[in-house]
């Protein structure tokens, strides 16, 4: 994809120019990372799975860059609970799933889920797509940048339960991590912040961009949070 600017009327595309010196390494890491650094778990070879986006969207709040999380609605079939980023399954009007479809289902999905306004958010890059085995999804994580600020929270009570940013800063405070072990016996990062503990496909992306980012500082991995049996 060329790093152009694009409106959501035509074909949208990436733009890295004018973003904060701040978001720099993030931008780098969508540049150079290989999918293997970022998960084990990686798309099926025969392109079976459920395309599918996340927005993981940077802003700057009070206590400087942060990021746009959600709480799904404890009553949802998948991943009821789990804060995450706002993002779910392309639809068959978002496009090519190899083409922008994946920019459009995110910022329709965060629309949808979290009342952004799109027309504030500034795509500057994607991650390599991942997989989610227990859902079968195929995920492309699309990354954003807040560029003009939107109101944001609940809109529809049965699918989210909370929309919330978290600092930057307490995702890299030793003291916030851990490490969630699941009582089937496989184990990830884990954060616990804003009163929530962020875990699963959401908590490995943060850590990855973290690490990438080198905005990563040494944490106890011996810290461990066990995750309740119907996670």
């Amino acid at each position: 994809m060329t790093r152009t600017s694009g409106t959501q009327d035509g074909p949208l595309t990436l733009s890295g120019a004018g973003l904060p010196d701040w978001l720099a390494p993030v931008l780098r890491v969508a540049e150079t990372v290989e999918p293997a650094q970022m998960s084990h778990f990686l798309p099926p070879e025969n392109g079976s799975g459920r395309q599918s986006a996340v927005l993981i969207l940077f802003g700057e709040g009070e206590r400087g860059p942060e990021l746009l999380l959600m709480e799904r609605a404890s009553s949802l079939r998948s991943h009821p609970g789990q804060p995450s980023f706002p993002g779910g399954a392309l639809d068959p009007e978002d496009g090519d799933p190899r083409g922008d479809g994946p920019l459009r289902a995110a910022l329709r999905e965060a629309r949808e889920e979290t009342g952004l306004d799109p027309s504030g958010v500034q795509l500057f890059g994607v991650l390599p797509r991942l997989y989610i085995p227990v859902s079968r999804f195929v995920v492309t994580p699309v990354l954003g940048w807040w560029r003009e600020p939107s109101p944001v929270g609940v809109v529809d009570p049965n699918e989210t339960a909370r929309v919330f940013t978290v600092p930057v800063a307490d995702l890299t405070d030793p003291a916030n991590r851990a490490t969630a072990v699941h009582p089937r016996g496989h184990s990830g990062p884990a954060f616990l912040v804003a009163s929530a503990l962020v875990w699963g496909f959401t908590a490995g992306v943060i850590d990855r961009l973290l690490h990438f980012a080198g905005w990563e500082r040494p944490w106890d991995r011996g810290k461990r949070v066990p995750l309740d049996w119907r996670a």
